[in-house]
């Protein structure tokens, strides 16, 4: 079941009297109804074969080149009371746009296509070390580690960690006890 909202439907005046009276009134006209309610399907759009491909109109969707974005009043800006005549700011504002945008086409002419082919060759190189190199030593790693972690802490339970325990009750054993006489020396040594 289809909700009609109020904006589809057209009031219209029916009556039923003889198509002669018709003649002296005016007709109104209405708008078309919607599609969903239109006797004809509408014409599906034309297609045509030969039309190149459409690009979207913006090119940095994830605005990483924002801080880009310069404008005349970026740069040029005169103050309220000496100003120079209207024509020179205008060709002046018409000239910092013209060679700004010309500069830019004929640099990105010269280097747009080989940096884009250094930059698809340098992530080529990333994603095959990436997924060739990278990757596989991780989970490598992940794999042999458990192993070598349980090799490595019972070397240490058996060797090290007696030898420390060893030494810990040796030296807890030491007692160092300074007399009042040696205690004033070693303040005369550093006030000195």
């Amino acid at each position: 079941m289809m909700m009609v909202s109020d904006d589809c439907l057209v009031e219209c005046k029916i009556d039923d009297d003889s198509d002669e009276d018709d003649a002296g009134e005016e007709q109104i006209n209405t708008p078309p109804p919607p599609p969903e309610f239109a006797s004809e399907p509408p014409n599906p759009p034309v297609i045509l074969a030969t039309l190149p491909p459409t690009y979207s109109v913006n090119r940095d969707p994830r605005g990483i080149n924002h801080h880009l974005k310069v404008e005349v009043s970026d740069v040029l800006a005169e103050p309220v009371t000496p100003q120079s005549i209207d024509c020179i700011w205008i060709y002046s504002v018409s000239g910092f746009e013209t060679a700004r945008i010309w500069t830019y086409r004929c640099l990105s002419l010269l280097f747009a296509v080989p940096c884009a082919f250094l930059c698809g060759i340098f992530l080529a190189i990333l994603a095959c070390l990436h997924v060739w190199f990278l990757v596989p030593c991780i989970q490598l790693s992940n794999t042999f580690l458990p192993c070598l972690r349980s090799s490595w802490m019972c070397t240490v339970n058996v060797f090290i960690a007696p030898l420390c325990m060893s030494f810990s009750f040796c030296c807890s054993q030491i007692a160092i006890s300074l007399l009042n006489k040696d205690w004033n020396q070693m303040k005369d040594k550093d006030a000195i």
